[in-house]
């Protein structure tokens, strides 16, 4: 899953909530140079990625993606499942999407310094571009994979990524809330341990 899910992933703790955010961007041997509660943020954000990589009905979504996208299937199923979250908000937050966010990028902002470099520099246009609302259209959901064309060894299999979502959207749909509850406990379980 992308931002909007590793955030809303974080067991409501703002030092798992950054190490959950920066995970992608520190090396296995750099983890231990963070303070121990972006350490564990950092490692919920791996077991969550493990748990989401090998789980059936996300590997049905993968799956479909596959003929079209390749190697990237995975990586647009992460893009495609925050969507669905934001489209799905309500049914697993009593919070507003809109009040989520801006909590989410008053405590990243307020943490900047533990980031990575790319991160402080991305930080100020993520929040300035609205990346977490924005993933609940489809020009958000566009914008998203654009952005990761510019990162990609092969930017061509990213293309007509969201006219896959539209046209298998129902199927997405049903997988993502199948699954989510799944990683919901799965995190409170993690949260508790």
């Amino acid at each position: 899953m992308n931002f909007l899910a590793h955030m809303y992933l974080s067991c409501d703790q703002e030092d798992l909530l950054i190490g959950n955010f920066i995970a992608d961007f520190v090396k296995n041997r750099e983890v231990n140079s963070y303070p121990e509660g972006i350490r564990r943020g950092i490692l919920l954000h791996r077991r969550i990625d493990s748990y989401t990589d090998t789980h059936p009905v996300v590997l049905r979504s993968v799956r479909r993606l596959y003929a079209a996208h390749s190697k990237y299937a995975s990586v647009i199923v992460d893009v495609f499942y925050d969507h669905l979250l934001a489209i799905n908000w309500e049914a697993y937050s009593d919070k507003r999407l809109v009040d989520f966010a801006e909590q989410m990028y008053r405590k990243l902002n307020k943490n900047i310094g533990f980031m990575p470099p790319v991160l402080q520099k991305r930080l100020p246009r993520m929040v300035a571009d609205n990346w977490l609302i924005r993933y609940a259209s489809f020009d958000g959901v566009a914008f998203t994979i654009e952005r990761m064309k510019g990162r990609a060894s092969k930017p061509q299999l990213l293309n007509e990524a969201v006219k896959s979502l539209i046209r298998d959207y129902d199927e997405f749909n049903a997988e993502f809330n199948l699954f989510f509850p799944d990683i919901i406990a799965f995190v409170d379980k993690a949260c508790q341990d």
